[in-house]
């Protein structure tokens, strides 16, 4: 799903420890993070993938380098992803998934208005 034009490249973790570690070397190049809280191991039984708090407050401790969505259904998680976020300055919005077509119709439509505006 890449609609929004040419030279963009998606890099995808399943794991917020993965995404940590790799995340400084993809940050000057970064339009937008996408963000969820809950994370499930790849595998059933698989080791524990960590969250999307850990990342939010990984980010919070870095200058903000781009926008930030946020989509998750964890309302509690999100508050608080969104609060260590915005107290480290970043641009934060936030996307409830609700629906079938959440991802192309409402965060596809904040993705392309934060990465062109």
């Amino acid at each position: 799903m890449n609609n929004f034009g040419t030279g963009f490249e998606l890099k995808v973790w399943r794991n917020a420890k993965k995404m940590i570690n790799e995340l400084d070397r993809y940050m000057q190049m970064s339009v937008l993070i996408s963000l969820d809280h809950d994370l499930n191991p790849v595998k059933p039984g698989g080791s524990d993938p960590g969250d999307g708090l850990d990342v939010a407050k990984f980010l919070a401790l870095r200058d903000p380098m781009c926008p930030v969505i946020i989509h998750s259904s964890n309302v509690s998680r999100s508050d608080m992803m969104m609060g260590e976020l915005e107290l480290g300055g970043w641009e934060v919005k936030r996307i409830v998934p609700i629906g079938d077509d959440w991802i192309e119709i409402d965060w596809a439509s904040l993705a392309k208005q934060l990465i062109y505006k």
